[in-house]
């Protein structure tokens, strides 16, 4: 026989032995549910919306589905020798504009990357040596066009082991190390430096301030109308006339006093820097009702929040009467016999509550929405817009979030007109009203709602879908926000949905946020940065210290408060490196130099970036310490998934 056939058959014969010594282990029998994704749930052996695999026509029995941005885990151990899979977006998405870019990571490196691949074009074959990788990374990356429709697929999906077997793992937490100082014993004046109302409503302005009580407090200069508790710094009252005055706001205890200036507004805006507060639906959602409102309220006196400027307690969807049910709780007559709305059991006296709240100096909110019923399938104001906000105003409301949803079945189609329609009937109805009320527009950003919010009375309006408590949803959300901050200012806010610090759930079982700890400094850090209002969606009677740190911060508050009311632009993007910054009053910018990747990072911010030059001295806010002073930049490591947030001024 032929020597060279003799050798050919000795080697097949070899690779054949060597291969029988590899078990195949497909990546779907792993615990993929420790996958963080976009949107949907991480499929095993179907797409996010569990359906068969399928990537340019080729169905695929076996396979990972996920959303980008998505990031799964593996450790290896050194037993896998090789991965496989074909990667590309699910034809379940062939109609649409999907598309993502492919990542794979190990020991700290990038071991392969897909071209972006887009919805019905081909996938992309993947077979890596991993024999001497310890842990692995699956990631799939949202592209410009942002997350809709990255429906991703890691199809086929296989490894070659010996010995030890893969298996998924959480991924890593670091510690939560808490930045921010404990307050000082003696007086510190918190909360906006600026305050607006309407002639003629009711007034209500509770002093943020923290420091040992008790404490004392005085206003020079209050308008005529407007009365001061010394005791409790809450100023109540009307202002009948039009016009802006400057109050010096003063607090006393026994280890000294201060003072800072508070500028109020009486006209046609209120709202003139964004609500700081709490709404129930991140927490609660339907297993919200009247003692739990409440009782945050409580919480938020009680835990010092109140101290640092937070303000409004605001009721979510589920507070109504739920048409045709028969739960002997939320159901009943939707309204009585003035057409008014009523409350389900949950809520025996919103009057009651209202009065309760308004008496610790805090604000309320409530929900509804502009079709027949709410989001979760109560009554709604549909034909009922001026009886309602009426109704709202009686009871003493101070917030109202005014959710799409049902009317979607209303409206003729989602042009621009469509759209506006109803928040523009309930605008008119609110100025009836008679009352300071927030507006809350919350469509999900539809027909680019902050080019034209303002002009349908919002005071802020949903930019985007709702949050979830992880990290490609925070990101996704927070970083998507670039170029609405020409839509933005006093009275007027973009509004990215709500925090998910602390203990959030969504109905009765609460868990802690699956945002890590420096996730949630990034979290806190952005939002103060965009202008954004400022919602705790936690349990406030459950505030761990970690989590109250990140809410307690006074400097990073003032960024989110500043009367200038800019929110902040992106001024450079490098990858996975961002730099963004904010105009504040005062002449100095807030900085955030920001890592999305998922290893620590150098970030340099030079001065040109920013358009200055110059020396400036740069403050680590979250630490309320100065760095020094620093010529032409200001370079810092940033944590994967953290934040680097700075003050720079002369």
């Amino acid at each position: 026989m032929n020597k060279l056939i003799v050798l050919i058959i000795i080697l097949l014969a070899t690779n054949h032995l060597q291969a029988q010594q590899y078990d195949t282990i497909w990546l779907s029998s792993l615990d993929i549910s420790k996958a963080t994704l976009g949107w949907g749930k991480a499929g095993a052996d179907v797409s996010c919306m569990g359906n068969p695999i399928s990537l340019n026509g080729v169905i695929y029995k076996k396979g990972f589905g996920t959303h980008a941005s998505s990031v799964l885990y593996l450790k290896l151990a050194g037993g896998s020798a090789k991965f496989h899979a074909i990667a590309g977006i699910d034809d379940e998405e062939k109609a649409s504009s999907g598309s993502a870019v492919f990542k794979i990571y190990g020991n700290h490196g990038l071991l392969w990357q897909s071209a972006v691949l887009r919805s019905g074009g081909a996938g992309a074959a993947v077979d890596i040596n991993i024999s001497a990788i310890d842990t692995l990374i699956l990631c799939t990356e949202t592209t410009a066009d942002g997350p809709n429709y990255d429906h991703t697929d890691w199809a086929d999906a296989y490894f070659l082991v010996k010995g030890r077997q893969p298996i998924s793992i959480d991924r890593p937490m670091e510690p939560g190390v808490i930045m921010t100082p404990a307050a000082p014993l003696s007086p510190r004046i918190n909360g906006p430096k600026i305050y607006g109302a309407r002639p003629g409503n009711n007034f209500l302005f509770r002093i943020a301030a923290t420091g040992e009580r008790p404490m004392t407090f005085s206003a020079n200069g209050l308008p005529a109308g407007l009365k001061l508790d010394s005791h409790t710094g809450i100023i109540h009252g009307k202002i009948n006339t039009a016009g802006t005055c400057v109050v010096m706001l003063t607090a006393r205890n026994n280890k000294g006093n201060i003072s800072r200036k508070l500028t109020l507004v009486c006209g046609d805006q209120i709202a003139l820097t964004p609500p700081l507060g709490w709404n129930s639906w991140n927490c609660f959602a339907g297993a919200v009702d009247q003692q739990k409102v409440k009782a945050a309220a409580d919480a938020m006196v009680n835990s010092g929040l109140a101290d640092h400027g937070w303000s409004y307690i605001n009721i979510d969807d589920c507070w109504m009467v739920k048409p045709d049910s028969k739960d002997s709780i939320l159901g009943g007559e939707v309204r009585d016999a003035n057409d008014n709305m009523n409350t389900n059991k949950k809520f025996p006296d919103m009057k009651v509550l209202t009065d309760y709240v308004h008496g610790l100096g805090l604000k309320t909110g409530i929900y509804s929405g502009p079709g027949p019923k709410t989001c979760a399938g109560f009554t709604a104001c549909y034909q009922h817009e001026e009886k309602d906000a009426k109704r709202f105003a009686e009871w003493g409301f101070d917030y109202l979030k005014y959710d799409w949803c049902d009317y979607e079945r209303i409206a003729k189609d989602h042009s621009l007109p469509e759209l506006k329609k109803p928040y523009l009937v309930m605008k008119d109805a609110l100025g009836k009203a008679q009352r300071d009320i927030v507006y809350s527009l919350c469509q999900y950003g539809m027909g680019d709602v902050w080019e034209w919010g303002a002009e349908a009375g919002g005071n802020c309006w949903r930019t985007t879908g709702d949050i979830t408590d992880d990290w490609t949803s925070m990101e996704t959300i927070g970083f998507g926000q670039a170029g609405h901050e020409v839509f933005a200012g006093p009275g007027h806010w973009n509004d990215p949905d709500m925090l998910v610090v602390g203990k959030v759930g969504w109905g009765p079982e609460l868990h802690p946020t699956r945002l890590t700890p420096n996730e949630q400094y990034t979290h806190i850090s952005l939002w103060s940065l965009l202008a954004s209002p400022l919602l705790i969606g936690c349990d406030m009677t459950q505030l761990d210290e970690f989590t109250y740190s990140l809410l307690t911060n006074d400097e990073v508050l003032d960024i989110n408060q500043d009367p200038l009311g800019k929110q902040a632009s992106r001024m450079v993007q490098n990858g996975s490196l961002e730099i963004w910054a904010k105009d504040l009053e005062d002449g100095s910018k807030a900085i955030g130099l920001f890592n999305r990747g998922l290893f620590p990072a150098q970030v340099t911010v030079s001065w040109g970036d920013l358009k200055l030059s110059g020396t400036y001295t740069v403050r680590n806010v979250w630490a309320q310490s100065d760095e020094g002073r620093f010529d032409k930049e200001y370079s810092a490591p940033v944590p994967a998934h953290g934040v680097k947030l700075l003050r720079i001024y002369r």
